[in-house]
């Protein structure tokens, strides 16, 4: 089972409130979730993020991988360091006709 660290939206219309949760990677985006590690509010000044660095810590010893903005989340917080390698950046390419 592919197990992932993702953010489900919550909130009204123009106004996304964001709750971080592991997840089936085959799930819908606003589903069922196995855990919720914190959430992250994006439109209050300064923006809210609030993880349990216990939880997040223990699902990412047992291999769980989190989506790039949970990555970026959890750095800011000081859960994970940051790494060194560089990604590929995610661009579509056009061919060229």
């Amino acid at each position: 089972m592919a197990v992932k660290m993702r953010l489900t939206r919550l909130g009204d219309k123009k106004s996304p409130f964001y709750r971080i949760v592991v997840v089936d990677a085959r799930k819908a985006r606003d589903g069922e979730y196995i855990d919720k590690i914190g959430h992250y509010n994006p439109t209050s000044q300064p923006e809210e993020i609030v993880i349990d660095e216990a939880k997040a810590k223990d699902w990412l010893s047992k291999g769980v991988q989190p989506t790039e903005t949970v990555k970026t989340l959890l750095v800011r917080q000081g859960v994970i360091e940051k790494s060194e390698k560089l990604s590929a950046p995610r661009t579509k390419t056009r061919k060229k006709k």
